[in-house]
């Protein structure tokens, strides 16, 4: 009689455990998900201003001096609320540095 309430016990704790570790890696997962979509939102804008960058160059034989030009220009369109962009043009004749932030929360 004793065993059997240690086996019903352990039963449900082995449940209660196995939940809780479930609910815990569910949880790991939907946080890691958000970090996955912000990067690649990253780079897909970081793409889509080299590719802008890249037509200006080949239209008119420069790169583009700043980002509001492609924007004035080429129809770019950049999603401000959520990351910030950092265009660093050094030189007409060479590609721009690109680097693309996600802002927090």
């Amino acid at each position: 009689m004793y065993s059997d309430r240690v086996k019903k016990k352990t039963g449900w704790l082995m449940l209660l455990a196995v939940l809780l570790l479930l609910a815990l890696l569910l949880a790991v997962s939907f946080g890691s998900s958000g970090r996955d979509v912000s990067d690649e939102g990253a780079a897909a804008i970081r793409e889509t201003v080299r590719r802008s960058a890249l037509q200006c160059y080949v239209v008119e034989g420069i790169y583009p001096p700043d980002l509001q030009y492609l924007q004035d220009n080429y129809g770019l369109q950049i999603n401000t609320e959520d990351y910030y962009v950092v265009y660093d043009a050094f030189a007409a004749n060479l590609p721009p540095t690109v680097r693309v932030i996600a802002k927090k929360g």
